[in-house]
């Protein structure tokens, strides 16, 4: 019996980033993305809705120390496609769409981040109209920021089936890379538990921000929700 994603969680102390993708019991698409933060830099971060998505801000915007790797828009609508990923790749794979190319051919010209000695991966999820969906992981191959790898995984819908990828498998100096093929999760019919699951079993002290979404791609009906830990 596949687990929830909060029983692969509850013992990682930090997964970092994570998007889960899939199909609930009735039929409709699901997705989450979370972030999490050890530093105060990266910790200083909520989740704004946005036209057509999400953005994220500074909690504190004079607390910023550096910008570029944690203010990004992770979740955009394209048409009836949607975006999700753990950056600026987002823009990267909606402006190759926008010109009519690809999901793969979009993540071939990006790599993984350019934080050493970690070199974060870079996570990517596209879920389609019929509820098909891509999940990708672009990693540092050699460890020293040389080379890359580039994974895509091409899954077709199953009611009550999904899958979860995440930045890193746990904490450590430097951090371990997310290894493998998306781990296949339960997904439930309701979002509200869905939501819960994950953000209560979210490590408390490095927990920033979750964004869940169910939605018919036929008819446009979509409920979301949003939870930061650093509210105003």
């Amino acid at each position: 019996m596949k687990k929830y994603v909060g029983e692969l969680l509850k013992n990682n102390s930090y997964p970092g980033r994570g998007i889960v993708a899939g199909v609930s019991p009735e039929g409709r698409s699901v997705f989450a993305y979370f972030i999490m933060g050890r530093s105060a830099n990266s910790r200083n971060r909520v989740f704004v809705k946005s036209a057509d998505g999400i953005t994220i801000y500074p909690f504190d915007a004079s607390k910023v120390e550096d910008p570029s790797l944690i203010i990004y828009s992770p979740v955009r609508r394209f048409g009836d496609k949607l975006i999700v990923t753990n950056g600026d790749q987002t823009d990267t794979v909606y402006e190759f769409l926008e010109k009519g190319g690809t999901f793969e051919e979009a993540l071939k010209t990006r790599t993984f981040e350019p934080d050493s000695p970690n070199f974060t991966p870079r996570i990517s999820l596209m879920i389609d109209s019929d509820a098909s969906y891509k999940m990708s992981i672009l990693k540092c191959q050699d460890g020293q920021g040389k080379f890359a790898a580039r994974y895509v995984f091409d899954y077709e819908p199953v009611p009550g089936e999904g899958r979860f990828i995440h930045t890193y498998t746990g904490d450590g100096k430097p951090i371990p890379s997310f290894c493998g093929e998306p781990e296949e999760v339960a997904i439930p019919s309701g979002i509200d538990e869905f939501t819960a699951d994950i953000w209560n079993n979210l490590n408390k002290d490095n927990k920033i921000s979750l964004y869940t979404g169910y939605f018919d791609a036929a008819t446009g009906a979509e409920e979301t929700r949003l939870i930061n830990k650093y509210v105003k």
